[in-house]
């Protein structure tokens, strides 16, 4: 009976996975029905990143402005899409769709590109005596914004 109930799916591209019946066989098809709405929800996004630098018009309103920030939006979104696109695990995808969908609305609000640079001097937190560093690090992680996860690794 279980060799009649089987499924291929591929979790990373060129690994095949082999699943039998007296495992959770919804997981595999619900995992790649969930790939193909969060592959076109990640697609429609960089359209729609595409679309913003086309149209883009420097606060300056000066041509050599615009054309700058219209190519820093076009290189940022083919260098973090690149870089995230072997990504498999579904929290860090959903993590870097919102990472995209905060800097959209972020640089459409301010009229600015750029992301926005976090104010935390790098030993700025207080230690107590005779405490280890890891305190300062993990606060730190904790006080970056969800539109700066993919930042420091690109620049």
């Amino acid at each position: 009976m279980s060799s009649s109930l089987k499924c291929y799916c591929t979790i990373p591209p060129p690994t095949l996975v082999y699943w039998e019946h007296r495992l959770n066989l919804t997981y595999p098809n619900s995992y790649c029905q969930m790939t193909a709405a969060t592959r076109q929800e990640v697609l429609s996004l960089y359209r729609r990143v595409l679309r913003i630098a086309r149209t883009w018009k420097a606060q300056s309103a000066l041509p050599q402005d615009t054309e700058r920030e219209r190519f820093y939006i076009a290189e940022e979104a083919q260098t973090l899409f690149r870089q995230n696109k072997q990504a498999t695990d579904p929290q860090s995808i959903k993590t870097y769709i919102e990472e995209c969908q905060a800097r959209i609305e972020i640089g459409l609000h301010y009229r600015n590109p750029y992301p926005r640079p976090t104010y935390l001097p790098p030993m700025g937190l207080a230690t107590q005596k005779g405490r280890k560093l890891r305190a300062q690090a993990r606060l730190r992680k904790q006080a970056k914004p969800i539109y700066l996860e993919s930042h420091d690794e690109t620049s």
